[in-house]
């Protein structure tokens, strides 16, 4: 299946260059240069109505006074002709083009005018466009500059995508210095078409990356963006530095690429919910760049430092526990090994302190101890350049170490002259090397975060068991009649339904507007009492101090009812007060106080916070965010960020609090923000938990219009589990077979039935020889977003377990209206139908998703497959270009 169309921007055949001159000044000058300069194979072409010849080249008018096929237009020209260009390129079948030029979405309203005649001019002619006010695409192992900047990176595997062509060029400055070697360079620019979602696609499966960085000011399509970076994420480590975390660089990203910048935090959330490692500073990008591009990883968090002095240890030993990293216990055989080779007053310990005479061949026996211990699970090496150590034969020790190992080597040789040969060679053999011990341990904690946030990646979440399924359209009804009274926030009581509706433990609260009413309520619903003030206009109602505890008579709750509505007016008399809630006062008996709140960032959607709760929960600052949808793993991952989590243990005679409870509430709530895109902000404060239950005590919900024709979970930056999409079918045979979407854990199973399959089977399935799906496959194939892809496979019950015996799936083609379709069966499964039933799922989702027409590839021998596509309606035609294909195609 196509998984990219951009394939031409990075190795293509043909290159048109627009505005190619020989002023030296020119865009399309240097563009122009810089490809005839390079080592590229392929064909370069300048175009521009004012020359015959450029570069000594001949010069065209325009692609049709060319008359040669291109793959790649490079559109170097005012901005006002872009469009009409991107015409012309059209009509000649160019699929893939670069603007260079500004004057766009970052120059106002007009320049914004511009931009979308621009991207309507390439969608329109089915051109994927990169940019404009972009540097432009370097791939070093093509010889392709098609860029403005100058110089070729070396060859590697690190690939950078920038939003910034200053940040470019500096990185590509950087990394000749540390020798090392980039796959591909991106920029951006104003990503009006081509955005990273689209080149992560690309890097995800592209054999020449190991690493891929990020520089991102801002976002324009929130879910594509987080689709791209959760399906790189998974195959490769993904870098990203964030610009604009302030106002002050909101604004200058805004001017700049005319992009999207939502909340900082909640862009830590999203990127460790995609298995990515953000850092704050282009300094650590660079360093991530060098740990990540060794292609070695953290299996675990234990580290040991190796050290010839004390200090530099300490140092290291220090940031490590500043960062959660764990200091390795040394196994008793590890120990044995340093004590025999070690002087007598080494550390005994870690750090790994081998003394200020330590010989290159005592730092070899120290490393390859360490790195031969099942409880290291990486290795800092320090060195510091004291009279009688031998910087750079250390070094070939360390080189011949890390030859024989997989974990993950980092070095710190200090200090300048001294030392500089060594790192020189530490550099040569691409064994990452920091300037001090705390950022090579900043580094090493890079490849911890990578781990932690890989756990995050995986986890599909499922709604809670269904005999407890929580009454959906009574909670949409709710919030129709709010907003039909013209309202958007939920009073006490509406709130506290919505909850209830979803399965959420609350205080029944009754609303009492004079003073008897209060009474009888109380009565209602049992002494103590809590009566709080009730009006529409009052965010906190500690505001006015509008909330009376533990009340325990009748003569109280009258009292109380005047005292808190006389001052409520006093104090706001812009509010309206509509009088009292009362409800059970909970028992504060280990009680903590908890809150747990919705927000609907403008770029990501809804977002989950929890933390600490009570009146001073904005002074606390201590929350922790995650992207619904939540489950368990995700929730204690939360929960273990905030400071409010250490009071959940049992201390001074205190039991526990009931975390289980806790989970299923959250849980909860990501329910409701997947289900209802009508609420646009929530808070329950305080959630009152302790070892038995947690309960709602308060509860604050804002709503607001669904945006017209959004779909289902469009307002989200996840697609859940879409759990609706399950089937059971009963077969000729009597089995049932259950079609539902695929999951992440569906791995082992999914190489299995590949496994079973014949090699025919296998052949008309992949069009190549495939013994079985690879680690990268593996991965691609059952890791899906349910957004613009999906998976149906079909299972049957043996011997107790799941068995698949099919799988159909589609994958979104760029704009939204076309999907690829591959369908196969297992050979012992043939006419049971089972090949049409999955197709004629698959086509039923792909229609309520949207798509218009469903279209893929088929062997011309493969007659049983053939036969299928016709049963099913769909246009079968030959390929123009292989005899050996049928197309085949059908209008949804």
């Amino acid at each position: 299946m196509h998984l990219s169309d951009v394939d031409q921007l990075f190795t293509p055949g043909a290159v048109a260059v627009f505005g190619a001159s020989d002023s030296e000044g020119s865009v399309g000058g240097q563009v122009y240069r810089n490809l005839l300069g390079g080592t590229f194979k392929g064909h370069s072409y300048a175009i521009n109505p004012k020359y015959d010849e450029v570069a000594g080249r001949p010069c065209y008018k325009d692609l049709v006074s060319l008359d040669k096929h291109v793959d790649l237009a490079l559109i170097a020209t005012p901005a006002a002709q872009a469009a009409a260009i991107l015409e012309q390129c059209g009509a000649a079948g160019v699929r893939v083009a670069v603007v260079y030029c500004t004057g766009f979405g970052e120059h106002g309203e007009s320049g914004a005018a511009l931009q979308d005649r621009l991207v309507e001019a390439a969608r329109r002619n089915r051109i994927r466009m990169l940019g404009p006010n972009c540097l432009g695409v370097m791939r070093p192992q093509h010889g392709l500059n098609a860029s403005v900047g100058p110089d070729m990176p070396r060859r590697g595997n690190v690939a950078l995508v920038s939003q910034s062509g200053a940040i470019c060029t500096a990185m590509i400055d950087w990394s000749e210095r540390r020798e090392l070697g980039l796959s591909a360079v991106v920029s951006l620019g104003a990503a009006a078409d081509l955005d990273f979602g689209d080149i992560l696609d690309y890097l995800a499966m592209d054999g020449q990356t190991q690493c891929i960085l990020l520089y991102v000011e801002g976002i324009r399509n929130a879910r594509r963006f987080m689709s791209g970076l959760r399906a790189a994420a998974r195959l490769k480590p993904v870098v990203v530095v964030k610009a604009g975390r302030h106002p002050a660089g909101s604004r200058a990203v805004k001017s700049h690429t005319g992009a999207f910048v939502g909340s900082d935090d909640v862009f830590r959330a999203v990127t460790e919910r995609a298995g990515v490692v953000q850092v704050d500073h282009l300094e650590e990008l660079f360093a991530a760049a060098q740990v990540f591009g060794t292609g070695r990883r953290l299996t675990g968090e234990r580290i040991a430092i190796i050290t010839n002095g004390g200090g530099p240890g300490v140092l290291a030993a220090d940031r490590a526990q500043d960062l959660g990293l764990s200091l390795a216990t040394l196994s008793e055989t590890t120990n044995q090994t340093l004590e025999q080779a070690l002087p007598a007053h080494w550390s005994h310990g870690n750090p790994v302190d081998i003394m200020g005479t330590a010989t290159p061949e005592r730092y070899r026996i120290a490393i390859d101890a360490c790195l031969a211990d099942p409880g290291v699970d990486g290795v800092l090496v320090i060195l510091a350049p004291l009279t009688s150590g031998d910087p750079q034969g250390t070094v070939e020790q360390v080189i011949e170490a890390v030859k024989k190992t997989k974990k993950p080597v980092l070095t710190c040789w200090m200090g300048g002259k001294r030392v500089a040969a060594a790192k020189a060679l530490l550099a040569e053999y691409h064994i990452p090397q920091f300037e001090t011990p705390e950022l090579a341990i900043e580094a090493m904690s890079f490849l911890a975060r990578h781990l932690r946030n890989q756990r995050l990646l995986m986890q599909s979440p499922e709604p809670i068991s269904q005999e407890d399924s929580p009454d959906v359209e009574g909670a949409r009804l709710i919030i129709e009649g709010v907003m039909a009274e013209g309202r958007k926030q939920l009073g006490i009581i509406e709130a506290k339904a919505i909850l209830a509706a979803f399965r959420i433990p609350t205080m029944q609260a009754v609303l009492a507007r004079t003073a008897n009413e209060a009474l009888m309520a109380a009565e209602a619903v049992g002494f103590p009492v809590v009566v709080k003030i009730h009006s529409p206009d009052l965010k906190y109602k500690s505001d006015v101090d509008g909330v009376a505890l533990n009340i325990t008579d009748a003569q109280s709750v009258r009292r109380i009812f005047t005292e808190i509505v006389e001052r409520a007016a006093r104090l706001r008399p812009d509010a309206h007060i509509e009088g009292v809630t009362v409800e059970h006062m909970v028992s504060k008996r280990a009680a903590r106080e908890l809150m747990i709140g919705v927000t609907r960032d403008p770029i990501f959607g809804p977002v989950i916070s929890f933390g600490a709760g009570g009146t001073e929960v904005d002074m606390l600052e201590d929350q922790a965010l995650g992207l619904p949808p939540l489950n368990a793993f995700i929730i204690q991952t939360m929960i273990d960020h905030t400071r409010v989590s250490r009071l959940m243990a049992a201390r001074n005679q205190i039991p526990p609090m009931n975390r289980v409870a806790l989970t299923r509430t959250l849980q909860r709530v990501s329910e409701m923000v997947c289900e209802l895109p009508e609420i646009i902000g929530m808070e329950i404060n305080p959630l009152i938990g302790n070892d038995k239950e947690v309960i709602a005590v308060d509860a604050r919900i804002v709503v607001n219009y669904r945006p017209p024709q959004q779909t289902t979970y469009g307002h989200m930056a996840i697609h859940p589990y879409p759990v609706t999409l399950i089937e059971h079918v009963q077969l000729p045979d009597g089995k049932e077979l259950v079609i539902r979407p695929i999951r992440p854990e569906d791995a082992n199973m999914t190489q299995e039935f590949v496994r079973g399959l014949s090699e025919q089977t296998k052949y008309f399935r992949f069009m190549q020889a495939v013994k079985e799906l690879t680690p990268e496959m593996l991965v691609r194939f059952t890791q899906i977003d349910y957004d613009r892809e999906l998976a149906l496979i079909g299972v049957v019950e043996q011997d107790g377990a799941e068995v698949q015996v099919g799988v159909s799936r589609y994958i979104s083609r760029p704009g939204g209206e076309v999907c690829e379709f591959a369908i196969v069966v297992a050979d012992n499964c043939r006419n049971l139908g089972i090949g049409a039933r999955l197709m004629r799922s698959l086509m039923a989702n792909a229609r309520l998703r949207g798509f218009r027409i469903m279209d893929g590839e088929v062997l011309t021998a493969n007659s049983r497959m053939l036969a299928l596509m016709k049963s099913l309606g769909f246009r079968i035609e030959n390929d123009p270009q292989d005899p050996a294909i049928k197309l085949v195609a059908k209008v949804l």
